[in-house]
């Protein structure tokens, strides 16, 4: 089992940066793929980008392509999401998610552990 707590979410400008941390405890966090999505408010859940339990398989969704990057840092547990040239419709609840062993899934069902969510807010 596996506790995850985001941080980093908050108020931006569109075209500007956050990038967002993923703090893991329990199970050995260097096991698990580990997952980014978000909610907007009446959307569903979507996926933003996830990375293998190795760390070397990463992937995107269409809309973050290019701007956003995952990357993760077994030693400190932490998983992060470098968000660049945000938009408004980033706006949205980012929830990081764990799969143990996984390849860095899309499908939100294949991961057993999430975290509570960070809220980030673009402006326009």
């Amino acid at each position: 089992q596996v506790q995850l707590v985001e941080s980093g979410g908050g108020l931006v400008q569109a075209g500007g940066s956050l990038r967002l941390s993923c703090a893991a405890s329990g199970r050995t966090f260097s096991g698990y793929a580990m997952g980014w999505f978000r909610q907007a408010p009446g959307k569903e859940r979507e996926f933003v980008s996830a990375i293998s339990w190795r760390g070397g398989t990463t992937s995107y969704a269409d809309s973050v392509k290019g701007r956003f990057t995952i990357s993760r840092d077994n030693a400190k547990n932490t998983v992060y999401l470098q968000m660049n040239s945000l938009e408004p419709e980033d706006t949205a609840v980012y929830y990081c998610a764990a799969d143990w062993f996984g390849s860095g899934s899309s499908n939100a069902p294949s991961y057993a552990y999430w975290g509570q969510g960070t809220q980030v807010t673009v402006s326009s």
